[in-house]
């Protein structure tokens, strides 16, 4: 599914302006450069314009296209220089300079047009049907989907966070992706409901920068890290100890309708101590 989208094709349009005089730069310099080489027999010449168009020896697979705005096209032609004298000594005034036939390249660049038409289509893989509704409705409902799982791609996109897959039979690897899927809500609900329950309650929390009412699930997870429980068996009775607490815990639970009481010594086992702190 191709959908077009007017700020997608000025935002496109901006970025290859500026690509195109940053390129422009870079031909200019590189024209410079070969226009200066100096030749002495053709086939050293030519083999320069193997070179430069990717076609000289040891290159195998598609010709490289160095210029993606600029076509650059170079061709030999025979010249002279000035070379040094094979004697010594002020020459005579009616002796000419002695000459050096070699060859130069010139080098001929021409920018492309890129047409406005070609800017600003965004391509969807999509298993909804035509009839489930137009090309737009189904562009928008896959955007909109930036508090379920679609932010959580941005994620996965990373080959570290879910490759290798060790798994060659299609079902699994289907259920392998149905189950990042659902890891992804999971993920998506903990960070709106969070979110939501602080910006509701006037609240803040640790974030990567100070304190923030808007953490991702990342950040809502780190904090439970710092949270231990120590079980020890002192001459067959048992004495918990419980350190790392913070309020902002049990903001979070508070946020995601779960029992903070986990978080808490049984009151037998504290014997007159609150939560243990590091």
């Amino acid at each position: 599914m191709v959908v077009p989208a007017s700020q997608l094709a000025q935002q496109q349009m901006q970025s290859d302006t500026a690509a195109q005089v940053q390129e422009a730069e870079a031909v200019a310099d590189h024209v410079r450069q070969v226009q200066a080489r100096w030749f002495a027999c053709l086939p050293d010449a030519e083999a320069a314009i193997a070179e430069y168009e990717g076609q000289g020896p040891g290159h195998r697979g598609r010709r490289p296209r160095p210029w993606r705005y600029h076509a650059v096209r170079y061709r030999s032609v025979a010249d002279t220089r000035r070379t040094r004298r094979a004697r010594r000594g002020r020459p005579a005034k009616m002796v000419p300079p002695p000459l050096e036939s070699g060859y130069r390249l010139v080098v001929e660049v021409e920018a492309l047009t890129n047409p406005e038409e070609d800017n600003g289509w965004t391509v969807l893989a999509t298993t909804v049907s035509a009839e489930g509704g137009a090309d737009g409705e189904i562009l928008e409902a896959y955007q909109d989907q930036n508090t379920t799982v679609e932010s959580g791609f941005r994620w996965i996109k990373n080959p570290a966070a879910i490759a290798p897959v060790w798994l060659e039979k299609p079902e699994r690897i289907a259920a392998l992706a149905m189950l990042t899927v659902l890891g992804l809500l999971v993920s998506s609900i903990i960070q709106r409901q969070v979110r939501l329950y602080l910006r509701t309650h006037d609240q803040q929390i640790p974030g990567n920068k100070g304190m923030t009412t808007a953490p991702t699930t990342a950040v809502v997870l780190a904090l439970f890290a710092q949270v231990a429980l120590v079980q020890l068996w002192i001459e067959g009775q048992e004495v918990i100890q419980l350190a790392g607490v913070q309020l902002y815990h049990r903001l979070v639970c508070d946020a995601l309708s779960l029992d903070s009481s986990w978080y808490a010594v049984p009151l037998a086992q504290k014997n007159g101590r609150d939560i243990q702190t590091p």
